[in-house]
């Protein structure tokens, strides 16, 4: 799905996540402008069992306070595919193996322009 958003203050991040229920979240999106160890970067994990796994960082960072931005996320069982603004593209594993999830939401200081689902 391709989003528009927009992060409206310096320190905004952690607004993006999929999951199946509040205890397994498959894909945790967290752009991080600046906190105590990190400067422009993006955070990704997955939570499940009551336990964070191990961080992936992502140093393609096209994001600025303000300014409007889409990102576009695809995913099948094994990896979810994030294309940035930028048009750069990682990939992170979907460690649950999900072929669908029930539970799309957002976190944060994130103004949500629009969704598209496909």
């Amino acid at each position: 799905s391709k989003c528009p958003f927009m992060l409206k203050k310096k320190k905004s991040g952690n607004f993006f996540f999929i999951h199946q229920s509040e205890d397994r979240i498959a894909f945790h999106f967290n752009p991080r402008f600046d906190d105590s160890r990190h400067i422009n970067i993006i955070v990704c994990n997955s939570f499940e069992g009551g336990n964070w796994h191990q961080e992936q960082y992502e140093k393609s960072f096209p994001f600025s306070p303000g300014k409007e931005f889409k990102i576009s996320i695809q995913f099948t069982c094994s990896e979810f595919v994030v294309t940035l603004s930028n048009g750069s593209t990682f990939c992170f594993p979907n460690r649950m193996g999900g072929e669908k999830y029930s539970v799309m939401g957002f976190h944060g200081d994130a103004v949500i322009r629009s969704i598209e689902i496909k």
